[in-house]
Parts: C-alpha cells; sequence; structure tokens
C-alpha cells in the first residue's frame, strides 16, 4: 500500500478517469498528500498516452481498472465510494446517474462523501449537455475575447485559463471547502466546477475595472492586454523577446535608465506619448539580444524578463533553485505546488499502467473483487 504524506494525508479520493481538467485535480489531490484512486475503463491501457513517465496528470496515483456498464463492477466502484472521502467525475450531467453511480447512490452509501463534478457547462442550463472544449469555454465568458492584438484576432492562451485554472483548480478549491464542511458537519454534498463558472469568477478584477471605466472593453488597449506600452512584449536582435512590467513610477524609471531613454518618467500615463515611446522601446529592444538584455536586466527593479520556452525554462537559475520543475526519467514537469513549511507535499510516482493496481486497491480498501 502506497504512504502518503502532506496536508492531506489520510483522504481518500476515487477519480472516475477522464481528460484534462478532473485528472489534474487528482493530480494536485494527490499532491498534496491524498490516496487517489483512478478508475479506468477497459481499454484504456491501448490508448498511447496511458501510464509511464510521461503520464504527469496521473502521477502519485493508483489505477484500477472497472467496467461501469457491468452492474457486478459497479457494485465494486460503490464498494470505494463507501469507504472514500471524495469522489471525482468529469462527464455529461446525467451520464453517472444513468450508471448508477451518481450523488443519489452514492451519497446514500456514504453520506459524508464529497461528490465532485467537473464539466465545462455546468450541471444546468441551456448548454449543459452540450459538448466543447476549453476554447468554446473561454469564448463565452469574454476571457477569449480579450486577449490579443487590437488589430488581430483573439489568442488562445494554451488551456491554461479554462480547463486548468477555471476548471481543476476550482474543482480542488471546492473540494477542499466541502471536505472542510463535512468534516465539521458530518455531511457530504455535491461540488458542480463548471469551468464557466471559474473563468468568470478569474476575471473578477477586470469586470471591476470594466465597470469604474478603467477598461475598455476590446483586446489589445489596456493595462493587461498589452495596450500600455511599459507592460508588453517586444521582439529583440536575435528575433526573440522580453517582457516588460513596468507599471508602477519606481520601476518604469529604472526601466527607462537601464535603457538610457531620455524619455520624462512624469509622463508615464500620458496617452499621448505612448506611440512615440513604443516606438522607442521597440527600437532599443531590437538593439541586443534576448539574452543580452536578460543579463542587464536581471535582479533589477525594472521588470523585464526573458521569455523562455518550456524548455529552456526548466534551466533557468530561480527556477531550478526553487525546484518549480523538475524532471523525472526524462519528462520535465512541475514539482507540487503551493508548500508547507509543517506537512510537505511532493510530487507522486510515476503513473502505474492502467489497472496495475486493481486487486491491490481492493485488498486495502477492504473490497470484494468483483468475479
Amino acid at each position: 500500500m502506497t504512504v502518503t504524506a502532506g496536508p492531506l494525508a489520510g483522504c481518500r479520493v476515487v477519480e472516475l478517469g477522464g481528460i484534462g481538467p478532473g485528472p489534474f485535480a487528482g493530480m494536485l489531490l494527490a499532491d498534496l498528500g491524498a490516496e487517489v484512486v483512478r478508475v479506468d475503463r477497459p481499454g484504456r491501457a491501448d490508448e498511447p498516452d496511458a501510464g509511464g513517465p510521461a503520464d504527469v496528470l496521473n502521477r502519485g496515483k493508483r489505477s484500477v481498472v472497472l467496467d461501469l456498464k457491468n452492474p457486478t463492477e459497479t457494485a465494486a466502484l460503490l464498494q470505494l465510494v463507501e469507504r472514500a472521502d471524495v469522489l471525482i467525475e468529469g462527464f455529461r450531467p446525467g451520464v453517472t446517474e444513468r450508471l448508477g453511480i451518481g450523488p443519489h447512490d452514492c451519497l446514500a452509501r456514504n453520506p459524508r462523501l464529497v461528490y465532485g463534478r467537473m464539466t465545462g457547462w455546468g450541471q444546468d442550463g441551456p448548454l449543459a449537455a452540450a459538448a466543447g472544449h476549453d476554447i468554446t469555454y473561454i469564448a463565452l465568458t469574454g476571457a477569449l475575447g480579450a486577449i490579443g492584438d487590437p488589430d488581430g484576432p483573439p489568442q488562445i492562451p494554451l488551456n491554461l485559463v479554462g480547463d486548468f485554472g477555471g476548471g481543476g483548480c476550482y474543482l480542488v478549491i471546492g473540494i477542499l471547502a466541502a471536505l472542510h464542511s463535512a468534516r465539521r458537519t458530518g455531511q457530504g454534498q455535491v461540488v458542480d466546477a463548471a469551468i464557466v463558472d471559474g473563468t468568470a469568477h478569474l476575471l473578477a478584477s477586470t469586470f471591476a475595472k470594466l465597470a469604474r471605466d478603467e477598461w475598455s472593453d476590446e483586446r489589445g488597449v489596456n493595462r493587461f492586454d498589452g495596450g500600455w506600452p511599459f507592460y508588453a512584449v517586444y521582439e529583440t536582435k536575435d528575433g526573440r523577446h522580453v517582457a516588460v512590467g513596468a507599471l508602477e513610477r519606481k520601476f518604469y524609471r529604472s526601466l527607462l535608465d537601464l535603457l538610457g531613454l531620455d524619455v520624462d518618467p512624469d509622463r508615464q500615463h500620458d496617452r499621448s506619448a505612448w506611440p512615440e515611446l513604443r516606438q522607442l522601446l521597440t527600437k532599443r529592444f531590437a538593439e541586443r539580444t534576448r539574452d543580452e538584455w536578460a543579463e542587464l536586466f536581471e535582479g533589477t527593479d525594472a521588470c523585464v524578463a526573458p521569455v523562455l520556452s518550456l524548455t529552456e525554462a526548466a534551466a533557468h537559475p530561480h527556477l531550478a533553485a526553487r525546484a518549480s520543475l523538475f524532471t523525472r526519467d526524462g519528462v520535465v514537469q512541475p514539482a507540487a505546488a503551493p508548500r508547507f513549511s509543517a506537512t510537505p507535499s511532493s510530487p507522486g510516482g510515476v503513473a502505474p499502467a492502467v489497472g496495475a493496481d486493481t486487486r491491490a486497491v481492493f485488498r486495502d480498501w477492504g473490497v470484494r473483487v468483483p468475479e
């Protein structure tokens, strides 16, 4: 049996196999010390990304295989549920109910259970039953439309804002809050984590600025979307880029001093001066390579950083010193986050082969193995 440490040590999680934000939430809980058992469907072992070092979202978990269309194996799942603190599922609304493992079925077996539901659109609403992906969810919230240049199309922020920011992270927040409530009251509940809800929540500050007329409802002209010339990305001599975030006056002064620009710092927020300022910054950053600028600005208060590739990031001295990223079996991946002083968390072991732990989990959890 796997012995875990971390602030969630002793917490048992059953994760119904899925993709994206659900597995990410399970990985995060496993990193925090929870015992996470992933329930995979028969046949997933044949998928190329199943198990092994590159299956990062399933690190630290154990894998069992159950056919949830088979009543005998569904009964085995319900035995796991009886012994669990949390269940995570990411199916469309109504699917687990039809399988006999919906909230009503599971909470009847285990009233203290936290039943975490991960969807894009949520459990209700006009689009609840519709298909979707990160890009469609963030499109409807306004987040996608706010990102990009004013004269170009919206720019896709990977699937960080929807799937993982507004989705998986909010599912974990909901689960932790519901666990706290269950331990206080003895009563579990359903957590309806919808990516549209979480993404909208992430936009709280932006909507506040919009209400105060501090944000224009068009992309590429605002403080945090590249519209301000001292909070933007610039190309360097070698075709790479640096990121500039000199918002505060003292940081802006430092930027001008280090660049050697004869610009009046008191006109920082004079919008009539911005076109010329952007031209000056564009021209100056094009005079040196990215790494030359990085060396000049490293450790200063000018708030300038090199734009690194994913493979470069792991070697940056600051990330390396904190071990924010590490390499295992040739796979670069993030370390556990956040960090704790009394109950340190750590990334779990390599994702097991699909179904590798079926009998061991049944034995450890006291579940009758289906015939």
